[in-house]
């Protein structure tokens, strides 16, 4: 599970990166709009990305730190 973690770590570093670099260069989500009609713009799915690639890193360092729980 420590490998596992450390894989899930880095996959979440990665995409975290890349989909910060690939959300500059894109144009703003108009306001207003629910979640599933705001995915309809790439700056929106980038930013989706971020959320996951976070989420990805965080249970990846948990894993890491505690292969077998306590």
């Amino acid at each position: 599970m420590r490998n596992f973690g450390g894989t899930l770590l880095l996959l979440g570093v990665v995409g975290f990166l890349y989909c910060s670099s690939q959300l500059g260069s894109q144009g703003p989500v108009p306001e207003g709009l629910t979640v599933w009609e705001a995915l309809a713009y790439p700056a929106a799915r980038y930013e989706a990305g971020r959320w996951l690639a976070a989420c990805a890193a965080g249970f990846g360092f948990l894993m890491a730190l505690f292969p077998k729980g306590r």
